[in-house]
């Protein structure tokens, strides 16, 4: 972290807002004018909305400079911490797996992009290395709170290997790493099917990296209330140029990556399932899309109009505009519930 900010932490986090804005607003354009040289552009899902098509062909993986900004905002204000490290590399991780996906369906000129079975098993990679490095470097406890109610301990069914970590010999707590690997993957892939209208990604994830933020922060998780606030400010500066009608996309590899640093902002910071509040929304639509296809294997008919859920309010005649507002307000009011409950709770601890 810069010397002269390591007195202001406050000031450093709201730094990390701006800086990533600044790097994410000042490099787009000119990332913007390289894949409009080269002809790549978004492949539209053909059974998508029919005012979508329109968006054929529209520039993407705008992820690419949001996960720059990211990096060069920690570069110059986080510290060269285990904790920084993993958070980070785990991100970007995630967002060259996007990229790879993104990379795919130009190449192919598809929607689908890499298959869903090469998809899970890099984010299951990912996911498993990150929460064992958490547990085993970081000090993450093995359990998961819910809070008022009781506190589980995942940590019963461990395997200890005679390797030297900070905090002892290297454990494997099989049970925690299941459920962590499930809100990793869950939240990377959730984050994935919100990012279907203009804004509506960039919007909703802002807002919940903002209270991400705040939670590591009064954790005294400095470096990571700063990844989350880079983050924040990386949303704001893409949005500029992803509001409707956007002019570049984030793609996978924006959304996975951005899914992934709110799994792992939850890891270390113990909010396992206050996260599932904060970030509700990205719930509700991954679950719309699951009870659609189990609705219809069952019926043979549609529960939905269409699926993820904001397809759904845009088939009732709602415009592109009014659902995104709507879900950024539904964002917004879910992730100050989420708030509330973790400093309720932190505030009875």
């Amino acid at each position: 972290m810069l010397s002269v900010f390591t007195q202001y932490p406050t000031f450093t986090v709201f730094l990390a807002v701006a800086l990533g804005a600044l790097f994410t607003m000042v490099l787009m354009p000119f990332w913007i004018k390289v894949l409009r040289s080269h002809l790549i552009g978004q492949q539209v899902r053909a059974d998508g909305p029919e005012s979508h098509l329109v968006k054929q062909g529209t520039p993407t993986m705008g992820g690419v400079i949001m996960m720059i900004a990211l990096l060069l905002t920690v570069i110059l204000l986080a510290g060269p911490t285990l904790e920084t490290l993993f958070m980070v590399v785990a991100i970007l991780l995630t967002g060259a797996l996007g990229l790879f996906d993104d990379a795919t369906k130009v190449i192919e000129e598809r929607s689908l992009g890499l298959t869903p079975k090469a998809k899970l098993i890099g984010q299951f990679l990912i996911s498993t290395a990150f929460v064992l490095a958490a547990v085993n470097w970081l000090g993450v406890a093995p359990t998961v709170e819910i809070p008022f109610v009781y506190t589980f301990d995942l940590g019963i069914l461990t395997t200890t290997l005679p390797l030297a970590t900070p905090n002892g010999d290297f454990q494997i707590p099989w049970l925690y790493i299941l459920f962590a690997d499930i809100l990793l993957m869950g939240m990377s892939n959730a984050t994935n099917l919100t990012d279907g209208l203009d804004g509506l990604a960039s919007g909703t994830v802002l807002v919940v990296m903002v209270v991400m933020a705040a939670i590591a922060f009064h954790c005294g998780l400095l470096d990571s209330a700063i990844i989350a606030a880079a983050l924040a400010g990386c949303c704001i500066g893409f949005l500029w140029y992803n509001s409707f009608p956007a002019d570049i996309f984030m793609g996978d590899t924006g959304s996975l990556a951005l899914g992934t640093a709110l799994g792992c902002l939850a890891i270390v910071t113990k909010t396992e399932v206050v996260v599932l509040i904060i970030g509700g929304l990205f719930v509700i639509e991954a679950l719309s899309v699951m009870i659609q296809v189990f609705y219809f294997k069952r019926t043979r008919k549609r529960l939905f109009l269409m699926a993820p859920l904001h397809h759904h309010f845009e088939k009732k005649g709602w415009s592109e505009v009014k659902v995104v507002v709507r879900f950024w307000i539904i964002s917004g009011a879910l992730a100050a519930i989420g708030f509330c409950i973790y400093f309720a709770q932190a505030m009875g601890a």
